[in-house]
């Protein structure tokens, strides 16, 4: 199972930062992603992650805004995201699949295995 924690409500040109903690698997060889979805839009790749590498991928509307990272350690992944913007306001979800890499799942989701509960992150104007 896959947590996701830390949406808000920010003013644009905050910050906010979301963790996804996975429970009964380890984040060893997974490609781990966060999704977004606004009212009556699609669901898009916002950025992911291969835990095995390193590597990422960004959406060209998140790219310098946004930063994702993995701890093993601590079997979670971030999405830190700086410089706000109202447009970001979406629900937020993680995901993950095994014993791939990140663009087996960003931008286009079909392959993900697990998700996570979604969680609110609102930007005020």
């Amino acid at each position: 199972q896959l947590q996701a924690s830390g949406g808000g409500l920010v003013q644009a040109g905050g910050s906010l930062r979301l963790s996804c903690a996975a429970s009964g698997f380890t984040f060893g060889d997974h490609a781990i992603g966060w999704f977004r979805q606004a009212p009556g839009k699609e669901r898009e790749g916002v950025s992911c992650i291969s835990t095995s590498d390193g590597s990422t991928y960004y959406a060209d509307s998140v790219k310098g805004r946004f930063t994702i990272s993995s701890g093993n350690a601590k079997n979670t992944v971030s999405l830190q995201m700086s410089s706000l913007k109202p447009e970001d306001t979406a629900i937020y979800y993680c995901a993950a699949v095994t014993g791939s890499y990140y663009y087996t799942i960003c931008p286009a989701y079909y392959a993900v295995e697990y998700w996570g509960e979604g969680t609110q992150v609102t930007v005020s104007s």
